[in-house]
């Protein structure tokens, strides 16, 4: 929170998957397009009932390691914002988006911060929705992919490569658009929006939102992912959301899934991180519904802004579920006929 070999990494991302399936009924399955493994469930809703999707067998453990093990290694540095190491994440995004069909919502993926003074830009990719009228209503996925770089040596590692924070929620929005960018199956467009400067007070989300409010861009809810690398501990769900009590977004993500998705934690509220992750910029300009996903809880990680913030301490299993669990949530989000999520 605040404050080589790319090409055969993605090749492999493209590829991974499985085909299980859960069973579930009322759902609508067809086959998966080119490029997804499985099958694609778009979740169905009637005047009276929703149909709870499968979770799909998409993600898992070997592909999530791939990803973290690059943006967590001491090659980036701790992806400082303006520095070498997050060019280099910076790279290596670029190239998932383009193996799977992401493209630039700008003129390219790279979007100059105006409001840092090094060099420094998101990265902001686009999939246009399938619905005439609903395309028209963008979802943004977010996460910030900087850190905060070098620190004091602890045992002679001076590097915070904040795999946790937040390699891991980069990960969950890079495997997100690998589904949708094959799948397809979004009504709504996507905007999947990976910011730089976060660590330095949001301002990289600050600067897209302000960017996409001045363009009238419509948007209908920003979904961010913070520090999902390791499990909740002892909660009946599986991570919580800040700003819990300003909307339904719970409601609604709980009702495409069969699971208890997203809950309340207590300390969220005690700690202001509403306000402490790139949602809050969105929620400020465009007063939509603007959350965060997370599973960091202050108990079951020890290493925040530390050196020991390492791929190895992650839970691959637990983040391919995560990503898992989203995708028919996402879908439901994407392609309600109505837009769902509201404030209180």
């Amino acid at each position: 929170m605040k404050r080589l070999g790319y090409l055969l990494i993605v090749l492999i991302m493209v590829g991974c998957g499985s085909t299980k399936m859960k069973e579930t009924a009322a759902a609508d399955v067809q086959p998966a397009p080119e490029g997804v493994k499985g099958t694609v469930v778009e979740s169905a809703k009637t005047a009276e009932t929703k149909a709870i999707a499968p979770v799909p067998q998409f993600s898992n453990s070997e592909g999530i390691g791939k990803i973290m093990n690059f943006l967590a290694s001491d090659e980036l540095e701790g992806r400082d914002s303006g520095s070498d190491g997050i060019a280099k994440a910076a790279d290596f995004i670029e190239e998932i988006f383009n193996a799977n069909a992401i493209k630039p919502y700008f003129e390219n993926f790279r979007d100059t911060l105006s409001n840092f003074k090094k060099p420094a830009y998101n990265m902001v990719g686009m999939l246009e929705g399938n619905d005439p009228e609903l395309k028209k209503e963008f979802v943004i996925l977010g996460a910030h992919y900087d850190h905060i770089g070098r620190i004091e040596a602890k045992d002679g590692d001076a590097i915070a490569n904040g795999a946790n924070d937040n390699a891991s929620g980069t990960t969950t929005v890079l495997e997100l658009a690998r589904y949708f960018g094959n799948a397809k199956v979004n009504k709504r467009s996507i905007i999947f929006a990976l910011f730089s400067a976060e660590e330095q007070g949001l301002l990289g989300s600050k600067h897209l939102a302000q960017k996409l409010k001045a363009s009238g861009l419509n948007l209908y809810a920003m979904l961010n992912f913070e520090m999902v690398g390791v499990p909740l501990q002892d909660k009946d769900y599986l991570m919580y959301l800040t700003g819990y009590n300003l909307s339904n977004l719970a409601d609604v993500s709980n009702s495409y899934t069969a699971q208890n998705i997203a809950g309340f934690l207590p300390k969220a509220k005690e700690f202001n991180l509403f306000n402490r992750s790139d949602n809050a910029p969105f929620h400020e300009i465009y007063n939509v519904p603007s959350h965060t996903y997370s599973t960091f809880d202050f108990t079951n990680f020890d290493h925040y802004h530390q050196v020991g913030d390492e791929a190895a301490a992650m839970d691959f299993g637990h983040m391919a579920n995560v990503v898992n669990v989203l995708i028919p949530v996402m879908e439901g989000i994407l392609n309600s006929p109505e837009q769902e999520i509201k404030y209180n």
